[in-house]
């Protein structure tokens, strides 16, 4: 079980649904009767695109290059910084970024994961101008916590609109972040509804890292409802303990438990009693720990993916990131085999000569890590697209990377500057001609190098993704924005 909506793409239409509960990033959100498997962490999702429309279609320009290392960091911060800024006609004040490129067909949809990890990813960059978008995102943030418009208990949703669009089915949503009534403009039409734990930490530790940058307290009380709400709504006494996934768009509790999530509370209360001095959020964190030590298995190397019910552990499949963010959060060395596990285990190269590969004829190949263990075998189809078991997951191939900066073992710095390299050469070859708010745009990274399959209901395709692009900027400013000076 996972973590967040935040930020993923669409529900398989088409082949194998991959085992029972919900999904590592799957969540069930329910909207005025109607379900909808979403994805997203971390990070979203949409509808069956059977129903609601075609898949994608992603223009196959020549890339750019973006002139080496400086040049392509530059790209990024340019990319999510327009992310944040779509839609200047109807946001002027505090807004958030569109995750996905329009080309994706999530429309306006701002995922708070992916919001959560753009600030971050601005503070590391550290120049004025990327600290003061930084803040604006935060202010975002802290809106839609005040101006929910049926809860005043600190929640976040999954996600939100930020620009107007048509609907699948004719409907029209003409507002943006703001709407009319002067409510947050919360993402019923996809059905993103529901707040998950995950999607609850990465916003608190986002703004967290603010209010250590700017000592600016508005960022410190919204942190802190945010940890008051996790506790209060989703502490489980279940025999595997720790904290429960969240609740649905209608309210309801969903009794999963995710790995991930749970190191994202590690994470965010430790952060937290750092920030504070409140000795509760120390007991918070615990809790979360012994959930996380449950799901070690020390003979394999990995973490488990987590849990549906409370009381048994979901072993099928393996995902990447508990192996990542557990570097990050907890630096126990005991863990740190699993760093290991996922650079070899989870190893892939996307070849353009390969028949269900979506990279362009004249690319070169991209190398990296996939999601899970289930990713490398599927043949699952999305909107009629048959997904690649060689794409590279690029969230993921920077979260690695990322996390062998932080470990800095013998080799780490090596093979973590490979896999950026590699990532770079995506965002040169793969993503080009792709739009926010309908402007052009460049330098982002793409979700992945051709679309994959999670294991997990959910897929990723080959669109720029402010998740991905915040991923790529944080390894390669060697922060770790899961720690409390980890952002310099």
């Amino acid at each position: 079980m996972p973590e967040n909506p935040k930020d993923r793409t669409t529900s398989a239409a088409d082949g194998p649904q991959h085992r029972s509960g919900l999904g590592r990033r799957a969540f069930l959100a329910l909207a005025g009767g109607t379900a909808a498997v979403v994805a997203g962490a971390t990070s979203a999702g949409a509808l069956d695109g059977r129903a609601w429309g075609p898949r994608p279609v992603l223009p196959h320009r020549p890339g750019r290059h973006h002139g080496g290392r400086a040049g392509s960091e530059r790209a990024a911060v340019a990319f999510v910084r327009a992310a944040a800024d779509a839609y200047p006609q109807l946001n002027t004040g505090p807004r958030l970024a569109q995750s996905y490129t329009d080309e994706l067909g999530l429309f306006s949809t701002a995922f708070v994961y992916d919001n959560a990890l753009a600030i971050c990813a601005l503070l590391a960059d550290g120049r004025r101008s990327s600290v003061d978008s930084a803040r604006v995102i935060g202010d975002g943030l802290v809106f839609a916590q005040e101006n929910d418009p049926d809860h005043a208990d600190g929640r976040l949703r999954q996600g939100y609109n930020v620009g107007p669009y048509t609907f699948y089915d004719g409907s029209p949503q003409p507002d943006g972040f703001v709407r009319a009534d002067g409510y947050a403009n919360i993402g019923r039409q996809f059905g993103f509804l529901g707040t998950a734990v995950g999607d609850m930490a990465w916003p608190g530790l986002a703004l967290l890292q603010l209010f250590r940058v700017t000592r600016d307290r508005t960022y410190l009380r919204a942190a802190v409802a945010i940890g008051e709400w996790i506790t209060s709504t989703t502490w489980s006494t279940a025999p595997l303990g720790g904290f429960s996934f969240g609740v649905d768009g209608g309210n309801q509790p969903v009794p999963n438990g995710s790995t991930e999530h749970n190191v994202d509370c590690v994470a965010f209360f430790s952060m937290l009693r750092k920030a504070t001095g409140d000795r509760r959020w120390t007991a918070a964190s615990e809790h979360a720990l012994a959930f996380v030590d449950r799901m070690w298995d020390s003979g394999n190397g990995w973490f488990w993916t987590g849990t549906n019910d409370g009381v048994e552990i979901n072993r099928d499949p393996v995902p990447l990131d508990p192996a990542t963010w557990s570097r990050l959060a907890i630096r126990e060395k005991r863990y740190d085999r699993a760093l290991d596990w996922a650079g070899e285990a989870l190893a892939v190269t996307d070849e353009p000569t390969a028949p269900t590969s979506q990279l362009p004829d004249d690319a070169q190949q991209v190398s990296g890590v996939t999601f899970s263990t289930a990713s490398l075998t599927s043949t699952a189809q999305y909107n009629g697209l048959t997904v690649h078991p060689q794409g590279v997951w690029l969230e993921g191939t920077a979260q690695l990377a990322t996390s062998l900066l932080d470990r800095n073992h013998r080799g780490d710095k090596q093979r973590a500057e490979w896999l950026l390299s590699q990532v770079r050469r995506a965002q040169d070859t793969v993503g080009a001609g792709q739009h926010l708010g309908g402007a052009e745009v460049d330098g982002g990274v793409v979700a992945a190098s051709s679309l994959i399959d999670t294991g997990f209901g959910f897929g990723y395709f080959q669109v720029q993704h402010v998740g991905a692009t915040s991923w790529f900027l944080l390894a390669s400013a060697g922060a770790n924005p899961m720690r409390w000076d980890g952002l310099r």
